[in-house]
């Protein structure tokens, strides 16, 4: 974990959306920040420790309106619409941690990748289990600044991409400039200004802040899947609601801890 010194800051700036605005000069007092986000070796570990099932993997809730599909455990799983199915999300059955997109997936050799379909509640059941917690929104944009003003793009000077995100016209084709068209394992590019990695992009992360209603959480960052011609989230001001019961593949976490003491490494 990084320490962070805490400080005051403009949060919410340069809003792109109405959702992100207006900027409000915020304070957060010093934390402790992983400096990437948890891997899939790192969930695994937990998984052996307490004998977790997370979300995707137990008996979703059905109501008479529940598709067929949906009636058996699985997850949220975007796809390259086609001819024979423009849907960008679809549910597949049998995805999880461990297969990210269903049984046909599997994240064998992949342990330094972020783990992804684990709902809000997986993340607060590892946070408990590690001695850590979720960030708070503040937390987790002034982390994401690293001490300087944000960039409306993740390039460096001669415009390469810093981050894993979507180059090309999306949702039609990723041309993987930044070396990859799906998650990369953490620590691919370089760390901010506070040694923090991926923070902007590879998948988004989720925080202790609620959406619109009680079902819905904040998540930051970005992911692969943000596009400048689409939604261009990758900013650390950028924000979006996702509902707290449901992972995806382009979703993973990071976690804080009081400035007090150091959690469990």
């Amino acid at each position: 974990m990084v320490r962070i010194a805490g400080g005051s800051f403009a949060m919410g700036a340069d809003p792109r959306y109405p959702e992100e605005g207006p900027p409000r000069r915020v304070t957060v007092r010093p934390f402790w920040i992983d400096a990437h986000e948890l891997t899939n070796a790192e969930f695994a570990a937990f998984v052996k420790a307490t004998g977790y099932r997370t979300l995707a993997e137990r008996q979703p809730p059905v109501t008479p309106a529940t598709p067929p599909d949906m009636r058996v455990p699985g997850s949220a799983v975007f796809a390259t619409p086609d001819e024979h199915d423009p849907r960008w999300w679809r549910w597949a059955v049998g995805a999880q941690w461990r297969h990210p997109s269903g049984p046909r997936e599997s994240i064998t050799g992949r342990d330094r990748e972020p783990v992804v379909q684990i709902a809000y509640a997986d993340a607060e059941a590892y946070a408990h289990w590690a001695g850590k917690r979720l960030p708070t929104e503040a937390e987790w944009e002034y982390a994401a600044l690293g001490g300087k003003t944000a960039l409306p793009e993740p390039v460096d000077e001669h415009g390469v991409p810093q981050a894993n995100y979507y180059q090309g016209v999306f949702p039609i084709r990723d041309l993987g400039l930044d070396g990859f068209r799906g998650r990369a394992p953490v620590g691919c590019f370089k760390p901010n200004g506070y040694g923090l990695y991926d923070m902007i992009g590879n998948v988004w992360e989720w925080t202790s802040a609620s959406g619109p209603n009680g079902q819905m959480a904040v998540i930051k960052g970005g992911s692969y899947l943000c596009a400048s011609n689409y939604c261009a989230r990758y900013r650390p001001a950028a924000r979006q609601f996702e509902d707290r019961g449901l992972g995806t593949d382009h979703i993973g976490v990071r976690f804080v801890h009081d400035a007090g003491g150091l959690a469990r490494p």
